[in-house]
């Protein structure tokens, strides 16, 4: 195997390739057609199976490429939000926008190949310290209650977001933010 770092534009190319998937698989599901992600990508197929020898392969490069993109968002918020509660709000936001698309994905990740796994974990260990980190600044803010775990509010967003089904009516965002409001206690 190739340890060597890939080029600027290398990584680039496989950034677009996993943000178009990441796109036709929320529009049209992970069974959609390989050449539609192609298409959005602006490459040929040969590229991506290059990058990604099966579908498996590329929905787990999707997923891993979208939690890096969210444990990476969350110090980027700290840093640039006019309060520590915003950068929270905002970062949660965009959990809510990860979980949608997740679900999107969920039959696939709740099936019995053995590949897909290690993902649940890796979701955890690399999310969970960015948003206790979240918490844990808005609360020395003063902004929430002291003592907020991070699994556990992750895990009752989850719920939130996976309660609407196919229901037009459920507005998972709302409840999302009630439940955030109530962090101020």
């Amino acid at each position: 195997m190739d340890d060597r770092p890939k080029r600027a534009d290398a990584r680039r190319n496989e950034k677009n390739l996993l943000d178009a998937a990441a796109a036709v698989f929320v529009a049209a599901g992970v069974e959609a057609p390989i050449r539609d992600i192609a298409t959005r990508a602006g490459v040929g197929t040969a590229t991506i199976y290059r990058h990604f020898p099966t579908r498996a392969d590329l929905i787990v490069a999707v997923y891993r490429h979208q939690v890096e993109a969210l444990a990476e968002a969350g110090p980027t918020l700290l840093a640039t939000s006019p309060s520590a509660h915003a950068a929270l709000a905002r970062w949660i936001d965009l959990f809510v926008d990860f979980l949608v698309t997740k679900l999107g994905l969920a039959a696939v990740l709740q099936s019995d190949d053995p590949c897909f796994d290690p993902l649940h974990s890796y979701f955890l260990e690399r999310l969970g310290p960015v948003c206790t980190r979240l918490l844990d600044a808005a609360a020395a803010a003063g902004e929430i209650r002291p003592g907020q775990d991070a699994f556990e509010l992750m895990r009752g967003i989850g719920g939130l977001c996976a309660g609407a089904g196919n229901s037009p009516r459920y507005d998972a965002r709302r409840l999302v933010a009630l439940l955030v409001a109530g962090l101020k206690g």
